[in-house]
């Protein structure tokens, strides 16, 4: 199996399609918005995962980096300076101090559905 994280020209990892073999199949069949979508939570989450640590899980400053590289609107809108503490402890339900893939989708569900809320009363007036 090929590696899951490839070093590009920056620093930064970037995760590998060659590590999920169902982006290729997907690819393949022309994915819909939907696949597409549910393949970019996947990455977004091992790309910054992978950094330290437990590869599938996001520490403190994992999941710092990935607020503020991916939702920094939603980040910037709190003026509350532990707005990082405050969601991983939201969001840890087994309380091992990190996030794991089934915590954070549970984030950007819960803010999916906040925008949903907002755009629907915004459709109304």
């Amino acid at each position: 199996m090929h590696e899951m994280l490839e070093r590009g020209d920056s620093e930064s990892p970037q995760v590998s399609t060659a590590a999920f073999p169902f982006s290729i199949v997907i690819v393949e069949n022309m994915a819909s918005q939907l696949e597409n979508a549910m393949e970019t939570l996947i990455k977004v989450f091992h790309t910054y995962s992978s950094k330290e640590g437990d590869k599938y899980k996001l520490s403190k400053a994992e999941l710092k980096s990935l607020l503020q590289g991916e939702l920094s609107v939603f980040l910037a809108a709190s003026k509350d300076p532990l707005v990082v503490e405050k969601i991983i402890n939201d969001l840890d339900q087994n309380r091992d101090g990190e996030v794991d893939f089934h915590e954070f989708v549970i984030l950007v569900a819960a803010l999916t559905v906040a925008c949903n809320d907002f755009f629907v009363e915004c459709m109304k007036n």
